[in-house]
């Protein structure tokens, strides 16, 4: 029996307005090389400025993960050549970080709960980006020196669920305090996984593998899976000290493999040494006021969900893990409705009815249509299935007003008591014999009676207004 051992290292893209150390703008899809200027493009004579926003935001990351935001701090050279880095070092925070000992709980839909512990979080540079058109290459700088937050965790996790579940609640938090759009398709959050195995009960740790930068959580979770089964693989075979290495690998998704990119350095190979262009970097008491204001972040809205209007933990869970959720379900409440109800509309009717992992945020309906729909029910205006009928219809009609689709449909339901009492003596009479089986006995009958009664009213009699008639008819 094998134990996985799992730690990640993710670089967030910070949403500062200029980069790291000089003022081009961190727009992103820009022409090429058109945000760059002497300080981004390494010329003789430029020197950097750190940027005071990056450094804000970093704190407010340790606040949220109830880390230790280091009041001083400092940079670090890391040198090393790629094509994207017209420098050939990267300036970063090795020995002292702004951000040390964090900690982050995840959740398990069984209800468990595990802390991850966090072992840093530095600031550093990012490098450009490297395009590949054929038998071309080129390089694109305007990603060059864009702050980057990276967020090592402890190697804590024990499987690829783990992981993804680790990854989830990081991604969300940095969106809920507002330090990063960490979109993954864009490269603002980007995932490299360590991982290495070991049998079971022992304490050692084996050789580790690195796969760089995967964009989605379904690939992480595949590369994951790909790279253990290769490890226990090796080591089943008797080869594992010859073929595990370690090393950087590629998660090649085409042909669903991990392949060997490089070997892995060693910090000695980056010949570290204090960065001698910038200062070290001081936090006063007023920017440590700043870092430490920030919104209130999925477990503290869960736990008040849960709190004030009584959901059950995993449907606050559910509503919680991303932001625009949590912003869609608060927004149906300002209807007046149910909290209970607004979780099902929002969490099975509506999110049942969009494809392709649309959120409810990038539908056409809205939180108020959304809200609305579920108070007409609530006010016994419309039935619950009438309300999945106009759910149908909002979503093909690219939206519309409740009320008005209400009218439209006909779907309004009858309380008319005067109404009712004659649609239901209809029936009675015309199912004497039927009336006579129920008052000797047969109490089943009584659906039998809701049912036609239902059907002769087009499903718009109140279900309960028509039983109550109902029953007071058949005990007469």
């Amino acid at each position: 029996m094998f134990e996985t051992i799992i730690g990640l290292e993710v670089h967030v893209q910070l949403n500062t307005q200029s980069k790291l150390f000089c003022s081009c703008p961190t727009s992103f899809n820009h022409t090429q090389n058109s945000n760059t200027c002497p300080t981004c493009l390494a010329l003789p004579g430029a020197l950097p400025v750190l940027n005071k926003e990056a450094v804000r935001k970093a704190g407010m990351f340790g606040t949220a993960v109830n880390a230790t935001v280091n009041r001083t701090s400092y940079f670090d050279r890391k040198s090393y050549f790629y094509p994207d880095s017209p420098s050939a070092y990267q300036i970063t925070q090795l020995y002292t970080p702004i951000v040390e000992h964090g900690e982050l709980v995840i959740d398990f839909d069984d209800g468990r709960h595990k802390m991850i512990r966090i072992n840093r979080a530095h600031i550093e540079a990012d490098a450009g980006k490297n395009i590949h058109e054929g038998a071309i290459s080129k390089v694109d700088l305007n990603r060059a020196g864009t702050p980057l937050l990276e967020i090592v965790s402890e190697p804590d996790m024990r499987c690829a669920e783990e992981a993804i579940l680790y990854l989830k609640k990081l991604h969300s938090i940095v969106r809920y305090i507002d330090i990063s759009d960490a979109n993954m398709q864009e490269g603002s959050f980007r995932v490299d996984v360590n991982v290495s195995i070991r049998p079971k009960g022992e304490e050692k740790l084996y050789t580790r593998v690195e796969i760089k930068n995967i964009n989605s959580f379904r690939f992480i979770q595949k590369a994951i899976e790909l790279e253990v089964a290769r490890q226990r693989e090796a080591w089943e075979d008797g080869v594992y000290e010859s073929e595990i290495v370690q090393e950087t690998r590629l998660f090649d998704q085409a042909k669903q493999e991990t392949r060997s990119m490089r070997g892995k350095e060693e910090a000695a190979d980056y010949r570290y040494f204090p960065e001698p262009d910038l200062l070290k970097v001081v936090v006063d008491e007023a920017m440590y006021g700043d870092m430490c204001a920030i919104p209130e972040l999925p477990d503290a809205k869960k736990e008040r969900l849960v709190r004030e209007f009584g959901l059950r933990e995993y449907d606050a869970i559910v509503i919680t893990a991303e932001l625009e959720t949590a912003h869609y379900f608060e927004a149906m409440l300002h209807e007046g409705i149910s909290a209970r109800n607004a979780v099902t509309w929002l969490t099975v009717e509506l999110q049942g009815r969009l494809k392709g992992g649309m959120g409810a945020h990038e539908s056409c309906v809205s939180a108020a249509m959304l809200g609305t729909l579920v108070k007409r029910i609530e006010e016994n205006i419309i039935s619950g299935k009438a309300a999945k009928e106009i759910l149908d219809y909002l979503i093909e009609h690219k939206g519309g007003d409740i009320d008005a689709i209400i009218e439209t449909l006909g779907l309004k339901q009858v309380s008319d008591t005067g109404a009712l009492e004659a649609l239901i003596e209809e029936i009675l009479n015309a199912n004497v014999d039927k009336v006579a089986e129920y008052k000797s006995g047969k109490d089943k009958l009584f659906g039998f009676f809701v049912g036609q009664a239902m059907k002769a009213s087009k499903g718009s009699a109140n279900p309960n207004t028509l039983n109550e008639i109902l029953q007071a008819k058949l005990a007469q």
